[in-house]
């Protein structure tokens, strides 16, 4: 009787269960649903606590996200903070996702399917170095998703924007090609052709 309880108590993750994920891991179906006074996301079946992030963090993540719908090209969109279901037991939330909007449904949609994710921005901050630099870079790659932006903080102050390019034959990102390490400026057309002034995304903010 007790077995069943708890087989029935681990159908969904819950704010009571969520930190006890069953021996296979939670499946993204099991957490859709669950609500925390903390920001989460799905990793390899486990709930991970999203680390608190700074103001720059934050003003830089929303500039840059309006830099990109303004160069927008259809068929895509761009969402940030959004889940993008990569498999059944991971669920990351990047800081930005430009994806194909085709067949999209706004109204019902849970998440980005990974398979409609055209670019990821991460903006790197203190607890999500290893995170942004490494796993989840590698596992996007592995995702197939084409493009993916790594935004760090320099020692001025200004953002960087490390660019990379999915290589068909090998599977994994290689640094962009024409200009790897963006600084000042960033200009690329890939996905879309856009320039952004990373200097003027803080300029307000520097004293």
């Amino acid at each position: 009787m007790g077995a069943v309880m708890i087989a029935e108590r681990l159908d969904k993750a819950t704010p009571e269960n969520w930190m006890f994920p069953p021996a296979e891991g939670w499946t993204a179906d099991q957490v859709e649903d669950l609500e925390l006074p903390v920001d989460w996301e799905l990793v390899d079946g486990e709930i991970v606590v999203r680390g608190r992030t700074v103001p720059w963090h934050n003003h830089v993540r929303r500039k840059i996200e309006r830099c990109l719908e303004d160069a927008l090209r259809e068929p895509h969109g761009v969402l940030s903070e959004q889940c993008v279901l990569v498999d059944v037991q991971n669920a990351p939330v990047p800081d930005i996702v430009v994806f194909d909007e085709r067949d999209f449904d706004l109204f019902k949609a849970k998440y980005v399917p990974v398979e409609k994710a055209v670019l990821i921005v991460e903006v790197v901050s203190r607890g999500s170095r290893q995170d942004d630099r490494v796993r989840k870079p590698a596992m996007y790659a592995a995702a197939g998703v084409k493009y993916y932006w790594r935004v760090e903080r320099g020692e001025d102050g200004l953002p960087e924007v490390h660019e990379y390019w999915l290589h068909r034959e090998t599977g994994q990102y290689i640094s962009a090609p024409e200009c790897p390490r963006h600084v000042g400026k960033l200009e690329t057309d890939r996905p879309f052709p856009i320039t952004i002034d990373l200097e003027g995304l803080v300029r307000p903010l520097r004293q």
